[in-house]
């Protein structure tokens, strides 16, 4: 298992280890969303951005403070 990232981003330079990760990385830079939410209008370039995104739409609130217990 190597750890070398060989995969170099022309735009910015962040580099990946796969040819995939950087495919999906370049959708960013040209704009493209992928992840058109249902609820409404709103679309995301990555599928982590649409997930934070879906907690509006649910009404889940999966964090909690540490110091006081208030959710968000």
């Amino acid at each position: 298992h190597s750890s070398e990232k060989s995969f170099t981003c022309r735009d910015c330079g962040k580099t990946f280890k796969s040819s995939t990760n950087l495919r999906i990385h370049h959708h960013i830079h040209i704009g493209e969303k992928l992840f058109p939410c249902a609820e409404c209008s709103k679309s995301f370039t990555t599928s982590i951005s649409f997930i934070q995104h879906q907690l509006i739409h649910s009404g889940d609130k999966p964090y909690s403070c540490a110091n006081c217990g208030k959710s968000f």
